[in-house]
């Protein structure tokens, strides 16, 4: 071979390597995301709704085969979300809401990513599993079941009824003065107990049928809420926390949040409180999981003894027990069919690194025999029983491979649809983020997961990514959360790219404790977590193959907000940044009374708060920033970022910014997601890479 041909295919084979080596953002944004995991209650079925590329469809598995059948047409990046998707009672059915956002304030609007001339529409749809004939049944939302088909959904704050087996219309069931936002059925599905909420109080209603009195159950003048049935239709149990708005009590000084769980038979206007949470700011209340497991106990969950963790209450006794012992939190619970075990995914195991992901366990009421039924290196979220044999099915990852569905029988265990991720989509080059901790200045300690490709230069730059919420906890493999197993496939790319990158799990966080979950000073009470957020970035910036001159920083929503408040205090650290929806200013968070009584340090209060808001840091802020915003944003209004980008303009600072006109805070058209994608990574690569 000639010389210059031997250069030329040396060339050409490194060309090649070095391509192999790469992706696009399109290609790590093609990840499978599985949603609304839910199972019969007939038979081996469970459905979900899977997003691909934007396209989002309900998918259906039966035993024992569970191979993955699509059975809805839905063939657009229309920004159309599937949620609700529930199986009637008999197994005939399956129905689900498309459209509007869930994830947000005014979820039931409809979403018009699209900018169509006609809005959508938020619709109930059903599907009949027999003949598989899909149609609209209401332009509605908020659909629960009840036997064996007949369906109930909320709207205008009244319940609506319709037989899925009829061809009548919707009709409304009953009326009734407030707003109604609650619904359970009896077990022998004769009796409707619901929540109405009348302002300043809710009561718990039963309805029988139009010719009877609705029936109140141990009505006071507190908030009830959290309706269950017992198995065998004679009692309801509920959560009961104070009406009213009480004192004006000081701002700055946490308090307690009392509740207490009450049960009443029916047929009696009187119940009985057989549980208050004790007096501490950790037993507080916070939306929990409450049930029957069997007539006689209740399980629940509570923060009481530091960590979010389940409980079990004898109705008889009054005794409660601690199910969960351990320096771990406890979420996303579903109670068996026969009422005698749960299942639930949390963040333990036998590694360290296990704080930072999530596995499966089930445990027994009775017995309290706790199983861990998954553990390992994966993320394993949102469990459910099928079938009455004990089998479970649930959403797994790894570092590597996207959610999918998995099905666990005893000691086996079955991945179920794995030719649903394209093939394209990077897998087998996306790195393994590791575990790292340091210290923030007031000693407290931060998790945080490294994202870094092997090679490259000797000095690299680095980003620091601040997740939202905050009640997040982000983890060593993808998420179980479509916006952070979005900002993963971010966090990889720019590894890619030959970035370090540092996603901090700051205070405010989930995963770690009471203490670090609701810390005192944060947010618009003295922002204390932004610390973490600091350290973070000094903790790259002393690791040796990093070059602290060419550090930045991105996030999203409560991310935004760390990431603006890191540009404003600290541009010397934080060379470029990109807010993506963030909140900036924090000076309205407290509504002036028009009352005489006001709290004692409400001056005091809107002052932290005016300190705690970028904005009045804003003379220091010197580092390039790109604003991003969608314009029908429910969770964080697009008016904080116009209001900043006025101000910056008033100042004349630089800055770039993208409006996406339509969309909404989760970037429900998968086009506008790899846009916004796309540009944070070329902005930071634009101001950080030589």
């Amino acid at each position: 071979m000639k010389p210059n041909h031997f250069l030329t295919l040396v060339f050409f084979l490194l060309a090649h390597v070095l391509c192999a080596q790469n992706f696009t953002m399109e290609q790590v944004g093609k990840f499978s995301f599985p949603s609304e995991l839910t199972s019969s209650p007939t038979g081996e079925k469970i459905a979900w709704a899977m997003n691909e590329q934007g396209k989002r469809n309900v998918y259906l598995a039966e035993g024992p085969g569970f191979t993955p059948k699509k059975i809805t047409p839905f063939d657009k990046d229309d920004g159309q979300e599937i949620s609700s998707l529930q199986f009637s009672p008999d197994g005939k059915w399956l129905v689900f809401v498309r459209g509007g956002d869930h994830g947000g304030g005014n979820a039931s609007s409809t979403v018009n990513a699209q900018n169509l001339p006609t809005l959508p529409k938020v619709e109930i749809w059903k599907i009949n599993l027999t003949t598989q004939q899909i149609e609209v049944v209401a332009e509605a939302d908020d659909p629960v079941f009840g036997p064996p088909h007949q369906l109930l959904f909320l709207k205008g704050g009244q319940v609506w009824a319709v037989d899925l087996d009829s061809s009548e219309k919707p009709s409304q069931l009953f009326e009734i003065k407030g707003n109604i936002n609650e619904l359970s059925y009896s077990p022998d599905g004769q009796q409707l107990a619901f929540v109405v909420n009348r302002g300043s109080h809710s009561m718990i209603g039963v309805f029988q049928n139009p010719e009877t009195s609705i029936q109140w159950v141990s009505p006071s003048f507190h908030r009830d809420s959290n309706i269950h049935w017992s198995p065998d239709g004679k009692k309801i149990a509920f959560i009961r926390r104070p009406g009213g708005s009480g004192a004006a009590f000081p701002i700055l000084e946490p308090r307690h949040n009392p509740w207490e769980i009450w049960v009443a038979n029916i047929g009696s206007e009187k119940g009985q409180k057989l549980w208050e949470a004790p007096k501490t700011l950790a037993a507080s209340y916070v939306y929990p999981f409450f049930d029957f497991s069997g007539n006689e106990d209740l399980v629940y969950l509570s923060y009481e003894d530091g960590w979010q963790h389940l409980y079990a209450l004898n109705i008889n006794s009054k005794v409660s027990k601690l199910l969960t012992p351990g320096n771990y939190m406890v979420e996303q619970i579903k109670l068996s069919p026969d009422g005698k075990k749960l299942v639930f995914s949390a963040n333990t195991g036998t590694e360290p690194e296990d704080l930072d992901r999530r596995h499966i366990g089930s445990i027994e009421v009775s017995s309290g025999k706790l199983t861990w039924e998954t553990t390992g290196t994966g993320i394993e979220a949102y469990p459910v029983w099928v079938g009455e044999s004990g089998k479970l099915a649930f959403f797994s990852a790894t570092a590597q491979r996207s959610h999918l569905v998995k099905v666990k029988d005893g000691n086996s265990t079955q991945l179920l649809g794995e030719y649903l991720i394209p093939t394209d989509f990077p897998q087998n080059q996306l790195v393994t983020p590791k575990q790292v901790k340091f210290t923030a200045p007031d000693g407290t300690t931060v998790y945080g997961q490294l994202f870094e490709k092997e090679g490259g230069a000797s000095t690299k730059p680095a980003v620091v990514f601040v997740h939202g919420g905050p009640q997040r906890q982000m983890l060593l493999g993808w998420s179980y959360m479509d916006y952070y197993s979005n900002t993963y496939s971010i966090n990889q790319y720019l590894a890619n790219l030959g970035f370090v990158v540092l996603s901090v799990n700051y205070r405010l966080g989930i995963g770690y404790g009471y203490e670090f979950h609701k810390p005192a000073g944060a947010y618009f009470q003295g922002a204390v977590e932004y610390q973490d957020v600091k350290a973070a970035g000094e903790y790259l910036a002393n690791l040796p193959q990093v070059n602290p001159e060419k550090i930045g920083i991105y996030g999203g929503s409560y991310g935004g907000f760390l990431t603006a408040l890191a540009l404003a205090r600290d541009s010397d650290l934080f060379k470029v940044g990109v807010d993506i929806h963030g909140v900036h200013d924090l000076d309205g968070r407290y509504d002036l009374s028009p009352n005489y009584e006001q709290a004692p340090d409400l001056d005091l209060a809107r002052k932290t708060a005016w300190e705690s808001s970028p904005i009045a840091d804003l003379d220091t802020w010197t580092s390039p920033v790109l604003f991003i915003h969608a314009d029908d944003d429910r969770n964080v209004p697009v008016r904080q970022t116009v209001d900043l980008i006025r101000r910056f303009e008033e100042l004349g600072k630089p800055y770039e910014s993208i409006i996406i006109p339509g969309d909404t805070h989760h970037w429900m058209k998968w086009s506008n997601m790899i846009r916004v994608d796309q540009a944070t990574a070329d902005f930071l690569q634009k101001h950080l890479m030589d």
